[in-house]
């Protein structure tokens, strides 16, 4: 499994240790709220918590005999609340999970998962953005040649495509600020959200201690809608990496190569062609977020529960939680590492840029034409047949092809320019002249 490359801290919040530590915490929690309510004596939480101690003192011992139990009982939680039952070894167990049901205990501690969860990718996204902004910075007026359908269309700079990257994540770290409000979200509201059992108070009290909400109503789960915003978040994030990563795939194309992902030392390509340099984390990258859509789509299909609670939904959430966190995280990882060596290549990017033969000039001889008086018909014909001709000398196999040059030999068009007019137009200062600007309105 690719889990086991994303942080140990990530993976972490996925064991069964950390789970289960969650869970003595939260019953804990429930049985101290019961304690100022009334109902548990004193004496009796006393040994309640001594026997809780014991375990978080040997949370590896817990997660065995936890197992143990659940092999003969077929019940996670009863297997659980056996093994503390055992180290409480009294009459003071019986208020162990009192009022509660199953999913009082596992919703609240995947909320708890997802808040922590959480907390690790924003992280992972601003690293990711320092990395993008520092070479963004570095590219800033690095001409190269804009596209669309693939097609050279008009001169950017490599460091305005990579401000637009560091735009991008930007939103994706605002989606996982927003997302983790969303998630922080627990309930003790009993078997169907009624809290016939336990007070409000009860639920109240050990969601604020954990730093969650309590969902103003449930029924004996948190509804999955939540659930399912959390991972369509991480997948919409992958899709942002995704994005970028058939980016720079298409740019380390042979034809293209205006940047490379880093080809490291002992490094091999191909097993059959040793020339071979490949956009092979770029491709991984790209891979891995379909998982992510894919799992988003099992989250969607966990929302239509039975009435109060069905379990259809449990199988598929003890996968999909810990691989889109862990998964994501690791994608964070990759990313920050491939913009920190991205090897650029600006000698390519100019060569590029001279393939369309000064045609990327052709929306400002358009306009200057409207500009001097004439319609857009037959302004838009006259650079049109330019430009065709343009192609038919370079097709002809002459190396003079020029479009400038075949704009000032046409008199229909150069008599409307003013000598040096027209190549004073044709400049790449005139298509960077608002960089700058764009920098400083994606706050670079």
């Amino acid at each position: 499994m690719i889990t086991r490359y994303s942080r140990p801290e990530m993976r972490a919040i996925w064991t069964d240790e950390n789970k289960l530590k969650l869970w003595l915490q939260i019953e804990l929690l429930a049985s101290e709220a019961l304690v100022k309510e009334g109902i548990v004596p004193a004496k009796d939480f006393a040994k309640i918590k001594a026997g809780c101690d014991q375990w978080f003192a040997d949370l590896p011992g817990l997660v065995a005999r936890q197992r143990e139990l659940e092999k003969v009982l077929n019940h996670d939680v009863i297997g659980f609340t056996t093994a503390v039952a055992e180290k409480i070894n009294d009459d003071a167990s019986r208020w162990f999970h009192f009022g509660l049901t199953s999913s009082d205990v596992g919703d609240t501690c995947y909320a708890v998962q997802m808040v922590q969860s959480a907390d690790i990718l924003i992280a992972d996204v601003k690293l990711a953005r320092a990395a993008i902004a520092r070479r963004a910075k570095e590219h800033q007026f690095t001409p190269c040649i804009g596209r669309s359908h693939g097609i050279q269309a008009e001169p950017t700079t490599f460091g305005l495509k990579l401000a637009l990257m560091y735009d991008e994540f930007g939103r994706a770290l605002e989606r996982l600020e927003r997302v983790r409000q969303v998630v922080a979200v627990g309930k003790l509201s009993g078997a169907v959200g009624t809290s016939a059992h336990l007070s409000p108070r009860v639920e109240e009290f050990v969601c604020k201690k954990l730093g969650l909400r309590p969902a103003p109503i449930a029924t004996q789960v948190v509804q999955r809608d939540i659930h399912a915003e959390f991972q369509t978040t991480l997948a919409l994030v992958g899709a942002s990496i995704e994005r970028w990563a058939v980016e720079f795939r298409h740019l380390q194309r042979t034809e293209v190569l205006e940047a490379e992902e880093a080809f490291t030392v002992g490094q091999k390509g191909s097993s059959a062609m040793p020339h071979k340099r490949n956009p092979i984390t770029w491709e991984r990258l790209t891979g891995l977020a379909r998982v992510l859509r894919g799992n988003a789509i099992a989250a969607l299909e966990n929302v239509a529960l039975w009435h109060e609670r069905d379990i259809s939904h449990s199988s598929v959430e003890r996968i999909i939680f810990p691989d889109s966190c862990t998964l994501l995280d690791y994608m964070f990882g990759l990313l920050t590492r491939l913009m920190d060596g991205l090897v650029v290549y600006p000698a390519n990017m100019k060569k590029n840029l001279g393939l369309s033969l000064g045609m990327w000039n052709s929306q400002t001889v358009l306009l200057a034409l409207i500009r001097k008086g004439l319609t857009r018909e037959a302004a838009y014909k006259l650079v049109q047949d330019a430009a065709m001709r343009t192609w038919e000398v370079k097709h002809a196999g002459r190396d003079d092809a020029d479009f400038v040059k075949v704009l000032k030999a046409d008199p229909a068009v150069a008599k409307h320019f003013k000598q040096g007019e027209l190549e004073k137009l044709c400049s790449l200062d005139f298509h960077f002249k608002e960089v700058t600007n764009r920098f400083k309105q994606v706050g670079l």
